[in-house]
Parts: structure tokens; sequence; C-alpha cells
């Protein structure tokens, strides 16, 4: 949104067609240039990925000064496409059977079935991700299922 980091670079990169009335980023304009185009996904992550790096990083500093034996966790899609997982202690990679990641990409952003295909195969497969995940916790099954499986995850 106006005033944020990498907004005005962002909007720059390209242009008022991807901003709403309000004048915020229509994240579904965004998406549908950047999901149908590699070199604008490559240019969008050049522009974001620094400064969310660099925010994270920020966090954890604040978050390591007030409880120095505490847990960070840092919810990042492309963690591992861009080698940044390699910037902390453990990995863990959720991850679901095909269809339930359609099911629930489909019902949190209403996007097509088009849509979402674009956007998983825009990103490593799951299968290659385990390969760099110290855990895995598998989310197909119900909410009692997954808890389990967190809490072996937890020290």
């Amino acid at each position: 949104q106006p005033g944020q980091p990498v907004y005005e670079s962002v909007v720059q990169a390209f242009g008022d067609r991807i901003l709403a009335s309000d004048g915020r980023i229509d994240r579904k304009i965004l998406g549908e240039i950047v999901f149908s185009d590699p070199q604008a996904r490559s240019k969008l992550n050049a522009l974001v990925h620094p400064a969310v790096i660099q925010r994270q990083r920020e966090w954890l500093n604040e978050m390591e000064a007030k409880d120095p034996g505490g847990i960070g966790i840092v919810d990042a899609a492309l963690m591992i496409e861009v080698g940044t997982y390699k910037n902390y202690d453990k990995v863990i990679v959720v991850t679901c059977r095909p269809e339930i990641q359609k099911q629930r990409l489909r019902a949190r952003s209403r996007l097509s079935d088009e849509e979402i295909e674009a956007r998983i195969r825009s990103q490593m497969s799951l299968e290659e991700k385990t390969k760099h995940a110290d855990f895995v916790i598998d989310s197909s099954g119900d909410l009692a299922e997954t808890r389990r499986q967190v809490a072996e995850v937890r020290p």
C-alpha cells in the first residue's frame, strides 16, 4: 500500500494498471501479470524480496533481544526457491495433497482453476521443497492431526 517500502518501485515497474481506485496495489491484477509471465515474476521478486528479507532479519533480531531462547517462525512461500532457508536454524515444510492445496487456495483467494494452476506451476514442487526440510508436516488431515505433527517439531 502507499507509503510502504517498495510500493513506488512496484508501481513504477508495472504501471498504474495495477492500482485499485484507493491507490493500493490490486493483488489480483498484479498476480495475473506475474503468474502468466516469468520475467514479470522475476522482476517483482527482485523488487520485493530484499525488503522482505531485511524485515525478517529485523523482526528476528527484535525477538531474540526479547527472548534469547525463544523460537521465531518465518512463513515465506519462496524461502527455498530464493535460498534464504539457509539463514535459519531449522526449516519446516508444510505439505498437503494437491487437491487440498487447490481447494484451500480457491477458498482463500477466489481464483479460477487456471489461475490456481499457474500459481502452483510457478513454485518449486512440494517434493523438491521437502528435500531441504528438517521437518515435514502434512496438513492433509484434520486440524488435530496437524497439531500433533507440530507438537513433534517443538523442542
